[in-house]
């Protein structure tokens, strides 16, 4: 980790960390697995791409662990039911399951939209970095990106079922709007975990 570029991408952007529930000492005894969540097009994949960069940790997107089934349910415009959701989930799971046995940190996406989601993914040393962001914050970040199966009229519905992390929840909050780049929200993300 370059700690000289993240301090001075600190210094250059505002506090967008809102809320950081994660106890000291919290990483003393296992290592980190950072999920980064949020609704569709907050910058989750980008984010995490910096943040495993960083950091220089394995890292998984969560749509990869989707069944082809969810995938073509949502590029047809359906949202998924918590059924579709369960299997997606658990595979997700063992995956943070088998970083876990081995003891390596990793960043890995996912929506974890209730807080149901995120009980089947919580494991210790797990920390939710919720990106937060209004409807219209979101949705400008989605107008710029392309080859995505999720489309911007989904984006409601999964505003209208986000359950945002409570304060009993290991998680930090990253503000969206303040113009920053992913980048600089990865950093934001490091010198908030202590990382």
């Amino acid at each position: 980790m370059n700690n000289a570029a993240t301090s001075t991408q600190q210094q250059n952007i505002p506090s967008i960390v809102s809320a950081n529930t994660v106890p000291a000492g919290y990483f003393a005894d296992c290592k980190p697995i950072a999920i980064i969540m949020g609704v569709c097009g907050c910058g989750k994949t980008t984010v995490a791409e910096h943040l495993a960069a960083e950091l220089g940790v394995k890292y998984a997107e969560a749509d990869d662990f989707h069944p082809k089934a969810n995938i073509e349910k949502m590029a047809a415009g359906h949202p998924l039911t918590d059924e579709d959701r369960w299997p997606w989930l658990d595979a997700l799971a063992a995956w943070i399951d088998q970083r876990v046995a081995a003891g390596e940190p990793a960043v890995v996406t996912c929506s974890a939209l209730k807080k149901i989601y995120r009980d089947r993914l919580r494991r210790k040393g797990v920390v939710f970095v919720y990106m937060k962001g209004t409807y219209d914050e979101v949705l400008q970040r989605m107008s710029g990106r392309q080859g995505h199966f999720m489309k911007t009229d989904m984006l409601q519905s999964q505003f209208d079922i986000l359950e945002e992390p409570s304060a009993d929840e290991v998680h930090i909050d990253v503000e969206i709007g303040h113009g920053t780049t992913p980048q600089q929200e990865a950093a934001a993300v490091v010198a908030a975990l202590g990382l």
